[in-house]
């Protein structure tokens, strides 16, 4: 007696577990089509801001579908070992730089580990590593262990932070792992905003806070670089664009944000246009590109804006500064009044941060207190606090540049010490690059720049075309042997169907309660675990009517059918766990999908057989309900 009990509890917990489990995910398809009611207008954002926290809980916990179903982007993305080991080295000159480009051709041509490419070229260049990397005293080995360990901590680094940011933004269970020395591959379920996970994921999220020289330092140092082209004979169209491999990676467009202390004021005028670009010798060659506004701030146009950062990345114009300072350039163009063009501001700031964005220890998206303007507020740790707070106090009317991977967001005047380390990143245009800002200041900076090698889409179309297919097969699947089963075996059959119900029911519990993905190889998968689970069945329903046709009773050949099919049915299912188990472990991608779900089906069916469906012949049996049709 004690022993049904403990039967019946167990089906009970385990029936409303797999309910509860599933649960997120009937809330989840709720909630994405109500916001899909609303289309476009005003009312999603306020109901998906109103409801973020319950959405973003039941798209965490819901079924996720895998890449094949759902649609999404296949990528394989390299870290930039060379610029890694490049911010590593020290003493850099001329000849560094020479031997690390020859190290990049190479690089890009071959998939052999980048510090074996460097080991090679300063082997043949007979310079010892110790010259450029860690301490004179070490020998060429020990740098390259130390290199090595420094390459595979940045790309386990480099993993986690994309994971991080991916999971925050909020996709449904991405699958990312690592190929090779510097490559990392990406499956990305459901991305409908291609462009915006690349920004997502390439920024290298390095934030920087610096302080701008004076305007008049900036304007000479113009001058002089534009006398220098002049001098060299350069024109618009002979100046390179390529930047030289040793500068800051250039700025990233569409990136998400105009962080703040209190924000600079627009100018109420339109800037002079620059000159307009002219083939043959020029005497103000910079100038055809940048221009000065009436207030005397050097702007440069859209078209021009990228040639212009290449160019103030150039060894030799890099050289032309004043110690300690960079040239950089907007990240957004700025409002000067002008509604026909696109004007970018062009900064001199100090190349050493004040700080850096390592002390941010909380960033979240939300709107200003007028309830239009998206923001994100920042919150700094005890060391950033105590920082921020002498930088302000210390430059108080002056300006601090907010730089996140080389473009400038703003150049705020500091009005007031800041003491508690708190700020407000305005100026932000849409809650989208709110939300990608708060991602990136909170998931950390990459600890070397990332490029996207190979890129895959599958369209929503084509999954939802697979979705249909898979429940078709599912559902025909379940209707053909349920209809065997019924029959075949009449009212013992009900038993076997009412068992697979709750079979499937535990499988897609069991991957939601878990964040595992359901693919088309794991429809596969629960497809064949329907036909083990009405094959444990059927052993014991044949058991059953063999000891019901030696002449004993109902209830006596129920108890024997079972314990006599019981070793058989466990030897199965124990060698198909194994099975299952070896591919998982040795396969990859599509397989493992298949042998997840097999796995769980497997061990579900072993359950549902043994002891769900003789709980029912238990129950049948006590009111008298199972006689010697009932079993066909």
């Amino acid at each position: 007696m004690k022993n049904k009990r403990f039967n019946l509890f167990l089906i009970a917990v385990v029936t409303l577990v797999s309910i509860w489990s599933l649960i997120p995910t009937w809330q989840d398809y709720m909630y994405t089509k109500q916001l899909e009611s609303f289309g476009t207008s005003r009312d999603s954002l306020s109901y998906a801001m109103s409801h973020r926290d319950d959405i973003e809980n039941a798209r965490k916990k819901s079924l996720k579908l895998g890449l094949d179903l759902k649609g999404g982007m296949h990528l394989v993305m390299e870290v930039d070992q060379v610029d890694l080991f490049e911010q590593k080295a020290w003493n850099k000159d001329a000849k560094f730089f020479s031997i690390m480009d020859l190290v990049r051709k190479n690089a890009a041509a071959s998939d052999a580990r980048v510090i074996d490419l460097i080991a090679s070229e300063f082997r043949k260049e007979n310079i010892p590593l110790s010259r450029y990397f860690y301490d004179i005293r070490n020998s060429d080995k020990e740098i390259i262990d130390k290199l090595q360990k420094e390459s595979d901590d940045a790309l386990s680094r480099a993993k986690e932070i994309i994971r991080n940011r991916i999971d925050q933004y909020g996709v449904a269970e991405p699958v990312i792992t690592t190929q090779g020395s510097r490559k990392i591959i990406i499956e990305l379920p459901g991305v409908s905003d291609e462009n915006r996970v690349r920004n997502l994921l390439k920024g290298t999220a390095k934030l920087e806070f610096r302080l701008l020289r004076e305007p008049e330092v900036l304007l000479r140092t113009l001058d002089r670089i534009n006398t220098y082209l002049a001098q060299n004979g350069s024109t618009v169209t002979s100046l390179p664009v390529k930047a030289d491999t040793t500068a800051s990676p250039a700025p990233v467009s569409n990136a998400a944000a105009v962080p703040a202390v209190p924000a600079v004021p627009a100018a109420p005028a339109a800037p002079a246009a620059p000159a307009a670009n002219v083939a043959g010798q020029s005497s103000k060659p910079l100038y055809d590109l940048v221009g000065i506004n009436q207030y005397g701030v050097p702007v440069t146009t859209a078209q021009s804006r990228d040639f212009v950062s290449a160019l103030f990345h150039r060894a030799d114009i890099m050289a032309l500064l004043p110690p300690d300072t960079e040239l950089l350039i907007s990240a957004k163009p700025d409002d000067y009044g002008s509604k026909t063009q696109k004007f970018y501001t062009i900064y001199l700031v100090r190349k050493t941060p004040e700080l850096t964005g390592g002390v941010i220890t909380e960033a979240k998206a939300t709107f200003g207190s007028q309830g239009v303007q998206p923001e994100v507020l920042m919150s700094m740790n005890s060391e950033g606090t105590s920082k921020w707070a002498r930088i302000t106090g210390a430059n108080i009317g002056k300006r601090v540049a907010i730089v996140l991977d080389g473009a400038v967001y703003s150049a705020p005047v500091v009005q007031s010490k800041i003491p508690n380390g708190n700020s407000v990143i305005n100026g932000i245009e849409s809650l989208e690059e709110a939300k990608d800002l708060e991602i990136v200041l909170k998931a950390g900076a990459l600890p070397a720049p990332v490029r996207i090698t190979e890129e895959r889409t599958v369209g929503p179309s084509l999954g939802a075309d697979y979705i249909r297919a898979g429940m078709l097969s599912l559902l025909w699947a379940f209707v053909a042997v349920s209809g065997f089963m019924l029959f075949y075996y009449k009212k013992a059959g009900i038993a076997a169907d009412i068992a697979l119900v709750l079979n499937i029911l535990i499988v897609l519990s069991v991957l939601a309660g878990f964040n595992a993905s359901l693919s088309l190889p794991g429809i596969a998968g629960i497809v064949l675990t329907i036909g083990m689970a009405v094959d444990a069945n059927v052993l014991i329903y044949e058991r059953v009517r063999e000891e019901l046709a030696e002449g004993k009773s109902i209830a006596g050949a129920v108890s024997q059918g079972y314990d006599r099919a019981f070793s058989s049915i466990l030897d199965s299912h124990v060698t198909t766990l194994v099975a299952a188990f070896l591919l998982y472990t040795y396969g990859i991608g599509p397989i493992q999908g298949f042998a997840v779900t097999l796995m769980i089906g497997t061990s579900a069916s072993l359950f549902t057989a043994i002891v769900v469906t003789r709980e029912i012949f238990e129950g049948l049996l006590g009111k008298n309900q199972l006689n010697d049709k009932s079993f066909g």
